[in-house]
């Protein structure tokens, strides 16, 4: 297992989830008004919550893969399937592509978890663990990407979101 890994991305996790919840306590007056950039916001703190939540349940029993594999597919099944219910992607192409790819992150963690053998037989001979860990920082990078677009983002009727209008 790698435990020292999990350990700091958890912590990593919790604290970008936790500077986030500050972006949108300052953007709340904005945001509430509107129910596609509330969903965008909750979409951004789940990039930060979901993988935060995988690694501390990996930590409870880092000798049993039995619990890794059932947490991270449970987890991560049910990230994707409320990013698609939230339908919260930002406008643009970027946008667009970064919810997709947050989207599809998330099923192949659920896959590879629920069936690490798929990992040896696309040809790699990566341990899965090591899989899960290279697309949960590839998720994190995408949330953290997302979360400075939507922060920049205009809302309708404000003008430009930075403050000088």
């Amino acid at each position: 297992m790698l435990t020292e890994f999990y350990v700091a991305f958890g912590t990593v996790c919790f604290t970008l989830l936790g500077l986030w919840l500050i972006v949108a306590q300052t953007r709340h007056a904005e945001w509430r008004r509107v129910a596609t950039y509330r969903r965008r916001a909750f979409g951004v703190a789940l990039h930060f919550s979901l993988p935060g939540l995988m690694t501390l349940l990996s930590l409870v029993d880092p000798t049993s893969r039995a619990l890794w594999r059932v947490s991270f597919a449970i987890v991560a099944a049910g990230g994707a399937i409320v990013l698609v219910l939230l339908r919260g992607s930002l406008p643009g192409w970027l946008g667009r592509g970064a919810y997709l790819a947050a989207v599809a992150l998330y099923v192949l963690i659920a896959i590879v978890a629920a069936v690490p053998s798929v990992v040896g037989d696309v040809g790699m001979s990566v341990p899965p663990l090591r899989v899960e860990a290279v697309l949960l920082t590839i998720l994190v990078f995408v949330g953290v990407n997302v979360s400075w677009l939507l922060l920049f983002d205009q809302t309708p009727g404000t003008g430009d979101s930075s403050g000088t209008q």
